[in-house]
């Protein structure tokens, strides 16, 4: 665990120059980037770096010998996901009108107060949803920046392999975001009895998928792995970013506000269509689906409202039938961990992360 902390120390110093590379460009360009650069720096602090942790625990998934430059290509590589995660955040935090993250306000919302503070003209909410969108537009092209410094740092077949595994991560999670978005508003023709499978298949693509196995397969990758190494990580990151997200799911509707730094049931005022829905959908009755089909989504749903939702999600069996499945998810992913020849010190760590990542409460 000591080890994990220190190498997020280094991701976090090396996102530190990052921006301050960034810093005498934009400030040369005019003095108007400046809140832009405060706001990504402000944004991108904090967390756990979850995703950054994977990444190195992939580097210890392989048995491959070690080149000159890799620890320090997976550090950079830690960056590049956790700015990619960044980026995804400001932009999901647009798509779903949340108005805070980690208990500060949203980007747009960010720009929303500067617009009204500075006496601007013109449509404030539009200003910030602009601004939003440009803010990790470049979060993102500072994200493929630090891909590519990791990749300059070791051999070619390990360079082509991690940026392979990186456009894919890349390319899910944003399919997993539209088809996210296309779920908020199509549920009322898709039959009930396919809700569940449906609401996994945006969480495998959305968030499982590059919160655990991508950053497995992109540090193994660097590491030297071979196929059979990062089928493994797979083996162990795919029901294991299916634990994630699904206590992801019911921290959006029971998590303590003060720990996660949302609005209790933000995930049912924003309508999220997830497994807890369709589960609630599937047992409750005809009144219970009434009133979800009518209120889930409702930027104006009450408290009243949301304790009424938990109570249903409660006594249906729902949130027991989610928690038995994100257990099984964990069970799944430790016992790929024991199948894995690894280190008995390497073992120990990632289980110990895996168990952190899905009974986490923020």
């Amino acid at each position: 665990m000591t080890e994990s902390l220190l190498f997020v120390d280094r991701v976090n110093q090396a996102l530190a120059t990052v921006f301050d590379q960034h810093r005498p460009d934009l400030v040369a360009l005019s003095d108007d980037l400046a809140p832009l650069l405060e706001q990504l720096i402000a944004f991108s602090s904090g967390g756990k770096r979850t995703r950054a942790q994977f990444v190195a625990a992939g580097g210890g998934l392989t048995a491959a010998s070690a080149e000159s430059g890799t620890d320090e290509a997976l550090v950079h590589a830690g960056v590049a996901v956790e700015l990619f995660h960044a980026a995804a955040l400001v932009h999901d935090d647009l798509l779903d009108r949340s108005d805070t993250r980690r208990g500060r306000p949203s980007t747009h919302r960010v720009f929303e107060t500067l617009h009204r503070e500075r006496g601007w003209t013109g449509d404030r909410e539009h200003f910030g949803a602009s601004a939003a969108i440009l803010a990790g537009d470049l979060l993102l092209m500072w994200s493929n920046d630090a891909l590519d410094l990791a990749r300059g740092l070791v051999g070619r077949d390990r360079a082509k392999t991690a940026a392979s595994e990186f456009r894919r991560m890349r390319t899910e999670v944003t399919a997993g975001q539209y088809l996210d978005v296309v779920e908020e508003l199509a549920w009322p023709v898709v039959p009930v009895e396919r809700w569940a499978d449906r609401a996994i298949a945006i969480a495998t693509s959305k968030s499982a998928r590059y919160s655990v196995e991508s950053p497995l397969r992109l540090g193994a990758s660097f590491a030297g792995a071979s196929m059979a190494e990062l089928n493994s990580a797979s083996a162990i990151g795919l029901p294991l970013g299916l634990a994630f997200q699904l206590r992801d799911d019911v921290l959006g509707v029971f998590g303590d506000p003060e720990v996660t730094g949302k609005p209790a049931g933000d995930d049912l005022r924003e309508g999220k269509r997830t497994l807890l829905v369709a589960e609630v959908a599937a047992r409750g009755d005809a009144a219970t689906r009434e009133f979800f089909a009518t209120r889930l989504g409702r930027p104006d749903l009450s408290l009243d409202e949301i304790g009424r939702m938990q109570a249903a999600l409660t006594d249906s069996g729902a949130l027991e039938a989610v928690e038995a499945r994100i257990q099984a998810w964990l069970d799944e992913a430790v016992a790929a961990i024991d199948a894995t020849p690894l280190s008995s010190e390497t073992q120990s760590s990632l289980t110990a992360l895996a168990e952190q990542t899905a009974k986490r409460n923020s």
